[in-house]
């Protein structure tokens, strides 16, 4: 992993993540946001919604899963790398991070735990695909939190429902190295 990700995360663990223009545009204002996670968009405006990230100074992470127009392929996170000059990319999917390795992105696995089965994925799959980053939703189970932290070399991300200050807290207390979220007032905390 290149550090200027692992610090830019670190120095700031509360991760701005925007699901539309408007928080686009408020997350860009505010001085302590460091690393932006884009959970919107299609093939015809990631670009722009990357440059207006990138404008400022800021990290660009795409969730590629939610980009409209982008199937499951690699192919999806060339067309981010070449197209976009996105930081790195976040997605569910194993193979997308491989290639997003590649090509030298950051990279972040999303899991959802829903289940024992979906923390066993965690233990199994980050191994074969390597990610800079794990990022596990919802944020708000620190004992959970803090055995993927025991059991993982790659630093957890809290994401989900984090809405206050103790989940903040709670999650970080947990092990993690930043939550990420879509509240506007966490990004002021």
């Amino acid at each position: 992993m290149d550090r200027k990700y692992y610090d830019a995360i670190e120095s700031n663990p509360v991760v701005a993540a925007v699901k539309d223009m408007e928080g686009l545009l408020k997350c860009c204002e505010m001085e302590d946001v460091k690393v932006v996670f884009i959970l919107f968009g299609d093939i015809c405006s990631v670009r722009e919604i990357v440059d207006k990230v990138k404008e400022t100074g800021r990290m660009a992470m795409v969730h590629i899963d939610l980009i409209a127009g982008l199937g499951a392929k690699e192919v999806a996170v060339d067309y981010i790398k070449q197209y976009t000059e996105a930081d790195g990319i976040i997605t569910t999917k194993p193979s997308l991070i491989r290639r997003g390795r590649e090509l030298s992105l950051c990279t972040v696995l999303r899991y959802f735990l829903i289940d024992s089965m979906a923390l066993e994925n965690i233990r199994n799959q980050q191994h074969m695909a390597k990610p800079d980053f794990i990022e596990v939703l919802p944020g708000l189970m620190p004992k959970v939190i803090g055995q993927i932290c025991q059991t993982s070399r790659v630093p957890i991300i809290a994401g989900g429902l984090i809405t206050d200050k103790e989940a903040v807290m709670g999650a970080l207390s947990a092990g993690a190295i930043a939550v990420s979220t879509t509240n506007q007032d966490v990004w002021r905390m």
